[in-house]
This record gives C-alpha cells, structure tokens and sequence, in this order.
C-alpha cells in the first residue's frame, strides 16, 4: 500500500489530493446530515464554488441525496466511506500514529481518528463511531456492557446503532453519577444505548463519590447489590479517562485534596482513581461501582479518549490501567509521542 501510495504521488498527485477532498466531504456530509453546501464548505475548509461543483459530482454517483433540508449520505455512499478509510489512514499517516502508540502505551489495539477533539466536535463523535465498530467486532451472544459518564461516553451513545440482531444486551453504569449534566450521566447514557440497540438496562443513582458510612448503607441495599453485581459482571467495559485536576473540580473535591493532587502531580483519572504521570495512585475516592482491579476480569475493555490537552492524562493512565484498545483522536496521539519520543 505505501509503495502504491509512494508512485500515485509522484505519477498522479492531482489524483490523491482529489480523493482526499471527496473524502472529506462525504465524511462531512456522514457526520453532519442534512447539512447545505455552505455548511459543508465550512466544516471542509472548501470555497462554496468549489464544493458546489463537488456535490454534483457526488450527486451523479449517487453517493449522496441532494433535498430541501440538505444533503444526506446514500447507501452506496457509506460503503465508499468505509471502504476509503483505510487508504486514507495509510494516506495520511494514522495508521503509523496507531502502531507508535501501541508500542509506547503497550496496548494491544490502537484507533486513531483524525483531527482534535479539543478543537472540534465532530472528532469526539468519529472517535464515538470508531467505538462502536469495534464493539460489534467483538459483542457475543449475551452480554453486559458496563459504561462511564461523560461527553465522550455521551458521543459513543448518540453513534450507537444496532449491534447484533441474534444477541441480547444489558447495559449498565459503570459507576455511581459525578454531578455531570443529566445528558453526561453514565445512567442515561445506558438508557439510550440499550434503547438504540434494543437492550435492557439498569440505572444505578447513587452519589459520587460518598462518605464511608454512606457507602456501606448504599451497597447493602437489594436494589443496589442487584445492580453492582451486574456490574462486577460485566463483559465489556466502556470508559474514559479525565485531566486529574478537572475532574477533581467537577467532582467539588475539597480543597485539602485538590492541594494533595497537585503536590502529588496527579495527571489522570479513571473509575476514581487518580494516578500520576509515573502511574501510581495517589489517591482514590469511594465510589460504588467498578474498582481497578475488577478490569482484570473484564473479557474486553475499551478506552475511548481524546484531545491533545489529554494526552498525558492517556499516557499515565495506561502506566497502570487496563485496556485491549484505545480510541483515541490524532491531537492526543501526537502529544502521548511528543511526551515519548521513539
């Protein structure tokens, strides 16, 4: 594929550079659908005439509908997209990205989509979609499918589709919810992937974290007990991983502990666990809930995070945590390497 790609960009350039602005505009018009040519020109950094004329040929191929509301992407027009991506990747160099991660962060599985997640949305929702391709590699004929909160988690919600027709799902939180807004909770979050995919689910509303007297009441409750037990069994585990210092912000840590955090150089949480840039714990809070070394005997764990101003935050948490893959966006994967020169 690189020899190929190596001859098209000497022999025929004008050739790649076109593909990669089709690309770039059928994967617009995927994410954003119905969006109109001035949208499309904005989100692909097109002029409008240029795009005007790239439409009618899209058009003509019958890879996208053209209507009142805007453009819609065809049947025929996903299949390209998918089938494209890869050679994109190979084109610009996320696939290369991809093994150079995998080999500092010693994961097993590496997606990196493009862009930055802390510049534009639309990249949180590609990371969104990549999770869910991956999930339908890997679901089987039951499964339990523990998920974080967040607006990561969020955006793997809104890209979930159905899974697999033959095989039954349930859904539930991770853990207990963080004061995030009701649409970042990881018990609506559940609620709207189980519905997507016609699953069941279970909500779990407890406070995060709690005082130990707290804890020890809450768990004892049946409802509760039925639903961490779901949870301890799950076979798939989706989650992110926090700035340490933000997230002890959302959380309205007290001060003592923010102090702490920082004397400690906390760079990264997950599951209630902060860790420094070395991937020691350096504190934990109670949670109800996944606890870290519940992952070990978890089937298949996924990472989804990104954004460059995470990427040392990704880099600590793999010092310690467990995961088989890592969905990642190319402004993280670019500052885990500068933080890890090969």
């Amino acid at each position: 594929m690189k020899a190929l790609i190596g001859l098209q960009q000497k022999l025929v350039p004008d050739l790649l550079e076109i593909m990669q602005q089709r690309y770039a505009l059928l994967h617009s018009v995927d994410l954003f659908q119905p969006i109109g040519r001035r949208g499309l020109a904005e989100n692909t950094n097109l002029t409008e005439r240029h795009v005007r004329g790239e439409v009618d040929f899209l058009h003509e191929q019958g890879l996208i509908e053209v209507t009142a509301r805007g453009m819609y992407i065809t049947n025929e027009g996903k299949v390209i997209l998918e089938q494209l991506a890869k050679f994109i990747g190979d084109l610009t160099g996320l696939h290369v990205l991809e093994e150079q991660i995998k080999e500092i962060l010693q994961v097993d599985h590496v997606v990196v989509v493009p862009g930055d997640s802390d510049d534009d949305t639309w990249v949180q929702k590609e990371m969104g979609k990549a999770c869910i391709a991956s999930l339908k590699k890997i679901v089987g004929k039951q499964n339990t499918i523990a998920v974080t909160g967040g607006t990561t988690m969020a955006a793997v919600a809104e890209a979930m589709t159905s899974l697999n027709k033959e095989s039954e799902f349930l859904f539930v939180p991770a853990r207990g919810g963080i004061g995030e807004k009701a649409e970042n909770q990881a018990s609506r979050i559940v609620e709207e992937m189980a519905k997507k995919v016609g699953g069941e689910y279970r909500q779990l509303y407890v406070p995060d974290p709690i005082s130990d007297n707290t804890y020890e009441t809450l768990i004892n409750e049946p409802s509760i007990m039925e639903v961490i037990q779901r949870i301890k069994g799950a076979d798939i585990v989706i989650h992110g991983v926090g700035d340490a210092l933000k997230m002890a912000e959302r959380r309205r840590t007290r001060e003592h502990v923010i102090t702490l955090l920082k004397e400690k150089d906390a760079a990264s949480e997950a599951f209630g666990y902060y860790f420094d840039q070395a991937g020691n714990v350096v504190h934990k809070v109670k949670t109800v809930g996944i606890q870290l070394e519940d992952l070990d005997n978890v089937d298949n764990v996924i990472t989804v995070a990104g954004g460059k101003s995470k990427g040392v935050a990704i880099a600590s948490y793999f010092k310690r945590g467990r995961s088989d893959l890592l969905i990642t966006d190319q402004g993280a994967a670019e500052q885990i390497l500068r933080g890890f020169p090969l």
